[in-house]
This record gives structure tokens, C-alpha cells and sequence, in this order.
């Protein structure tokens, strides 16, 4: 058990170190609560210089700062330990150092291995992959150029979303809703594990014979323990709980069906990537809005995109209504695949006030439309 002064004091130096890799923090202590939620910190390199890149979480929107090194990033980073944090975990070229705050002082962890440094910090250039497009896994699981793109991004995402790892359950159990071939399946299961996680992960689609061929994939993979694979509808799959409900380019409404399910479950974060937004389009269609609101909807490809907007703002509206803080990303570049909208919800309990509800009631309203979420909530 250390002094938290001294134990800070040691995290600061870390921080301020020129091998720093990464750095989390998040949670509270008992002493207060911080103004965010989570915060991270990781060397960059722009066109600028060489900067540490600082993003802050406040369970709406993350908010990201460049900091050039000297009293700038110093200024910051003390402003940061000065927050009540629960827990602070710092990856140098050394090793790692991971804090835990206590009634009586803190609780420090050292990892005497060298950390694993990035292969590059080019922020302006090329982004490092998480799982390199040719690692060997590709090679049992399949999958072209566009698809490892697109799991890449969503990984990106997921890892953006989830906390300090020493924060996480264990074992934490993710769903891949929709999962077809498995590929994010296989890959997240691949890059959750990386990180010393205790993950059990399920996979479900509605075909059976896809059930078959990705158990099969398991199998030789040696993952059989931790990764299964059910045959089932998302809405009546045989899957007891989650915590993490994934969810890549599920069309139309079986989007919709995701979210339901993952918020029957009471999941702690959910990343959906939608497809296809026809169920809005087809109500639009039927019954145009009245007055000059007629004229979003009056083209074909015009109602389509309109559609899409309006879609994943009624979700994302809805999610919220169940305790949900949620953000509406681009997760990939559009030249890769047009359909790169990401749904990410992080469940916090926080209610919205009335006024807030009644901005979707009136939404609903004025386009006439009865999204299939709200629907299987009703339901529900």
C-alpha cells in the first residue's frame, strides 16, 4: 500500500516520460467524482511535431486534444491527476504501472516485461492496424481486402469504447449479432484476449449451416472454450447474457432486433454498424410528410438518404430513453463502404428529461413514421 500523493506522483513522472505508449484512467474514488469519465493519453506524430494525444470521455461525446510536450502537456496532465480517478494505467517502453485507489491509499501493480510499443505513432499518415490485413488468422478465417478493412474500423471503435481493461468484468461476455462468416467475430475475440481479457464471446446467425462452418473455424483455431456459435434468430437465439453486443451491417430492421436484444439483456456497451434503412423509407413513401416537409421526401434517392438520418436518430433517441449515452460515429472512411454510420451506447442509467422525450414523440410525429425499435420496446 502506497501514500495516493506518492502513488501520483509516480504516474506523473510516467506520463511525462519521452517512452510513453498509453495511459487510461477511469473510474472514481470515494473522495469525489470526476468531470469525465475516462480519459487517454498516447504519443502522436503530426505534420506539427511530436504530440500526446489526450481524449476525454464525458458519456455523451469524447473530446480530443493535441498537447506538445513541455508545460503545455504538463499543465494538462496535472489537471488530470488532480481529478479523482479510481484507477490509472500506464504502458511505457519499460513496463507497466497500473493504480488502484483505496480508503487508505493506493494500490500499485508494476509489470517488470517490456510493454509492447506501437510499430508506428504517424497520426497524419497511415494508421497502424489493430490485426495487420495479413496476419495469419485472415488466412483460416477468410475474408476479402474491404471486409478486414471494415473489422479493423469496428475494432477501433469497440476499442475506443470500452474502458481500462482492469475495469472490465470477468469474464466478459461479448455477442456478435448477425455474425454471418464471424470475421469480427474471430478478430475481436482475437484482439479482447490480447489484452489479457477472460472473454467468452458467442456468435449468432439465423443459419445453421454457418453455425457448422464457424464452429469448425473455432475448432481449428483452439478457441472452441471461449468462442461459440448459435443458429437462431437475434431475437430468439438461445444466449443467456452480455455485456458487449456487437453488431456489423445487420440489415434493415435486424439492426432494430439487435438493439432490442442487447437492451434485454441490460448490456453495459453496444456497437451496431446498421445496413440497409428501408422500413422508414417504405413508411415515408406511403405517407409523405405534409406542407413544405414533402419535398425531402418527393425523390426516390432523396427519401432513401433522408431515411437513413432519420433512422439512426430515432435509435439513437430511443437508446438514450433507456439509460444509454450514445454517439453516432463515421467508424470507416465512405471510400471503403458507403454504409460507415456506427451506433455506440454505453449504458450510464441516466434518464432523459422530460423535455427530451418529448422531442422524439414530437419527431415521430411530424413524420408520421413507427420505427421497428420502438415497436419491440413497446413490446417489450
Amino acid at each position: 500500500m502506497a501514500a495516493l500523493p506518492e502513488a501520483l506522483a509516480e504516474v506523473r513522472e510516467l506520463l511525462l516520460a519521452p517512452d510513453l505508449i498509453r495511459a487510461t484512467a477511469g473510474g472514481q474514488r470515494r473522495d469525489g467524482t470526476p468531470s469525465v469519465q475516462r480519459a487517454t493519453l498516447r504519443p502522436v506524430t503530426l505534420k506539427a511535431g511530436d504530440r500526446v494525444q489526450l481524449v476525454t470521455e464525458d458519456g455523451q461525446r469524447p473530446t480530443t486534444v493535441n498537447l506538445a510536450p513541455g508545460a503545455e502537456l504538463a499543465g494538462r496532465v496535472d489537471e488530470l491527476l488532480a481529478e479523482p480517478f479510481g484507477s490509472w494505467t500506464v504502458e511505457t517502453g519499460h513496463g507497466t504501472l497500473r493504480l488502484q485507489a483505496t480508503k487508505k491509499g493506493a494500490v500499485l501493480h508494476r509489470s517488470a516485461a517490456p510493454a509492447a510499443a506501437p510499430a508506428a505513432t504517424a497520426h497524419d499518415r497511415a494508421r497502424e492496424h489493430l490485426i495487420d490485413p495479413g496476419d495469419p488468422l485472415y488466412a483460416v478465417i477468410g475474408g476479402d481486402a474491404a471486409k478486414r478493412r471494415q473489422v479493423d474500423a469496428f475494432l477501433r471503435a469497440l476499442d475506443a469504447t470500452l474502458p481500462d481493461p482492469s475495469e472490465l468484468p470477468s469474464p466478459l461476455h461479448v455477442v456478435d449479432l448477425g455474425c454471418g462468416n464471424a470475421y469480427l467475430t474471430f478478430a475481436a475475440y482475437r484482439h479482447l484476449s490480447g489484452l489479457g481479457l477472460d472473454v467468452r464471446l458467442i456468435g449468432v446467425d439465423v443459419r445453421d449451416d454457418q453455425r457448422e462452418r464457424n464452429t469448425a473455424i473455432a475448432r481449428r483455431l483452439g478457441w472452441t472454450e471461449h468462442v461459440s456459435f448459435v443458429a437462431g434468430t437475434i431475437a430468439d437465439a438461445p444466449v443467456p447474457q452480455a455485456d458487449v453486443v456487437l453488431a456489423l451491417h445487420a440489415c434493415d430492421t435486424a439492426t432494430d432486433d439487435a438493439l432490442a436484444r442487447a437492451l434485454s439483456w441490460d448490456a453495459r456497451w453496444i456497437l451496431a454498424a446498421p445496413c440497409c434503412h428501408k422500413d422508414l423509407s417504405r413508411q415515408l413513401r406511403r405517407r409523405p410528410p405534409e406542407g413544405a416537409a414533402g419535398l425531402l421526401t418527393e425523390h426516390g434517392i432523396l427519401r432513401e438518404r433522408f431515411a437513413d438520418v432519420l433512422t439512426d436518430t430515432v435509435r439513437a433517441a430511443l437508446l438514450r430513453r433507456q439509460g444509454y449515452a450514445v454517439e453516432v460515429v463515421e467508424f470507416i472512411d465512405s471510400a471503403h463502404t458507403p454504409r460507415n454510420a456506427m451506433i455506440r451506447a454505453h449504458r450510464t442509467g441516466r434518464q432523459p428529461s422530460p423535455a427530451e422525450a418529448a422531442e422524439l414523440d414530437a419527431l415521430l410525429a411530424e413524420w408520421h413514421v413507427q420505427p421497428h425499435l420502438a415497436t419491440l420496446l413497446a413490446e417489450g
